[in-house]
């Protein structure tokens, strides 16, 4: 498929004949990548014009071909499918705007420009990008279709570019980079604090790059722009993506969420839950419309859905519960929250510390407790935890030491000490602790559950009475269950719970936050009882 284009020279070769050098914006990065590259010939040209008219995009997706998936994930290069980008196109030609110019944050190959330039036949076009090769083949593209006239491609950082004052409205469309925190630089990091706190917000330096250019747009933009941008989905819930949440329904002017499901392969190389926003800067929508969908290729994807008010939004802390289709119960059933809370286990803060070894070895046995700390203990325990044998114990000392006699106090200080020296009271957790040196475990929960994994959860009836930390959660029943009931829930829970009730995150991985698991849908006690007489 991609035989003509077997290395960047050729792509770049390939964008040259088209007339790359025509659309305004070429830099010096560019023309030092183009240096002693011949055009190629105008044949190939002229096949390659054909197609990216027909609405294909050969070049990109060669680029996506030359590099690989891992290679362009270090930028977060994730190619949006044309479905998608019809979808939210036909968000924005229905708010009639007619804007004057239109503005994708990380233009690729130009996918959304090219849409959107048949949508909106007077408007300018803007692509602003980091990549010098992709940068060259989103020009190719502009100019094959024509539209070199109206297109500039900026070189550039799209949170600290500056877009000149137009006339009229500006269109901000496009799929923002995914680059988790750890690749990011401290510039950047600091830029994120710095600018949140001129508007009034707090900003997490754990926040992918996706919410630094939400950030950036509310920066850019002028009362009555509009947009549309698609990515992860997991702002919607973790604590970094607060800030994305506080300027979707303040600054940013937030009229609508869509949340497509991972099933839908949205990108391509990426399993993940997608978010599409719409938004009008400077509105402020009595109520703001929500919907979950299967796949965004679908008449009025982008627009049916539920109408929350404002004031609901701005009440919770987590939204993607909001998403999920309000569902019939079957008769005799009820939700898992009716019966259980959920918790999830206890953050230690520094498990080199607090999960026991050598380096605790002269501590008394009545600080040990045999915990669940890693996922995999549980499933492969299968439906009951029997045994502790295979535990690592935890350590949880008293906040009140008094209580320990003279000769283990004096060993429980010896082992402080040592812990204080390697910092154990200077981590987050352990600051915001009754007693820095209290870890503070649950009580055993009669029913274990993993929560993060690319398969379905486990639900373990857990015998052994053990503790479990933060990589499991704990089901509580709020009255009591008899031992052959709750036997018969986690029988059914790992029976009847699949993958499609958590949320998928980019890289595959299934979440199931406690709330989301308390929606789940399980039997009665009554009816639990009756299953386990047949």
């Amino acid at each position: 498929m991609f035989s003509q284009f077997q290395t960047e020279h050729h792509l770049i070769s390939a964008a040259l004949q088209l007339g790359a050098r025509s659309v305004r914006g070429w830099s010096r990065e560019e023309s030092a990548l183009a240096a002693d590259i011949a055009p190629c010939t105008e044949d190939a040209a002229h096949r390659l014009r054909a197609k990216i008219r027909a609405g294909g995009d050969p070049i990109g997706e060669a680029f996506c071909y030359v590099r690989s998936a891992q290679t362009r994930r270090d930028q977060g290069a994730t190619y949006t499918p044309p479905f998608v980008t019809r979808a939210m196109l036909s968000w924005a030609v229905e708010k009639k705007f007619n804007p004057s110019r239109i503005v994708d944050p990380g233009s690729g190959s130009a996918r959304f420009l090219l849409a959107a330039a048949t949508c909106f036949p007077r408007a300018n076009l803007v692509g602003i990008e980091v990549d010098p090769l992709a940068a060259i083949i989103a020009r190719g593209n502009l100019a094959a279709m024509g539209l070199a006239g109206r297109s500039e491609v900026m070189l550039a950082d799209y949170r600290t570019v500056a877009l000149p004052e137009i006339g009229g409205r500006t269109l901000f469309i496009g799929n923002p980079p995914y680059v988790r925190h750890h690749k990011l630089d401290d510039a950047g990091k600091k830029w994120l604090t710095a600018e949140a706190q001129k508007l009034g917000f707090s900003a997490s330096q754990l926040a992918g790059l996706h919410v630094h250019f939400f950030l950036a747009t509310v920066l850019k933009a002028r009362k009555d722009d509009f947009g549309t941008f698609i990515t992860s989905a997991e702002w919607l819930d973790v604590n970094y993506g607060k800030l994305v949440r506080e300027l979707f329904l303040h600054d940013l002017g937030g009229q609508g969420i869509t949340v497509i499901e991972p099933t839908s392969r949205t990108f391509t190389d990426a399993a993940t839950t997608a978010a599409v926003t719409q938004f009008v800067v400077g509105s402020a929508p009595e109520k703001i419309r929500i919907r979950r969908t299967t796949s965004a290729d679908q008449s009025n994807a982008l627009t049916g859905g539920q109408m929350f008010h404002r004031q609901r939004l701005q009440a919770e802390n987590r939204w993607s519960h909001l998403t999920t289709k309000v569902r019939e119960l079957p008769e005799g059933y009820v939700e898992l929250g009716e019966l259980c809370r959920v918790h999830r286990g206890q953050v230690t803060g520094a498990n080199r510390i607090w999960i026991a070894g050598l380096h605790s070895s002269m501590l008394p046995k009545s600080v040990l407790y045999a915990s669940v700390t890693r996922a995999k203990e549980l499933f492969a325990a299968g439906e009951a935890l029997a045994n502790i044998s295979k535990l690592r114990d935890v350590i949880d000392l008293p906040a009140d030491l008094c209580i320990f006699e003279k000769e283990e106090r004096k060993v429980v200080d010896l082992f402080l000490k040592e812990a204080k020296a390697a910092g154990a009271d200077s981590g987050y957790v352990a600051k915001n602790r009754k007693a820095w040196w209290s870890v503070g475990l649950r009580s055993p929960a009669p029913i274990l559950a993993t929560y993060m994994a690319r398969r379905a959860p486990a639900f373990v009836r857990n015998l052994a009475d053990a503790r479990h930390i933060n990589i499991a959660h704990g089901l509580y029943p709020r009255d009591p269950l008899s031992s052959s009931t709750l036997d018969q829930l986690a029988h059914f829970l790992n029976s009847a719970v699949s993958l499609e009730e958590g949320r998928t995150y980019a890289g595959g991985l299934t979440k199931f936050e406690p709330r989301e698991m308390e929606r789940i849908l399980v039997p009665s006690p009554e009816l639990l009882e009756a299953m386990q007489s047949v």
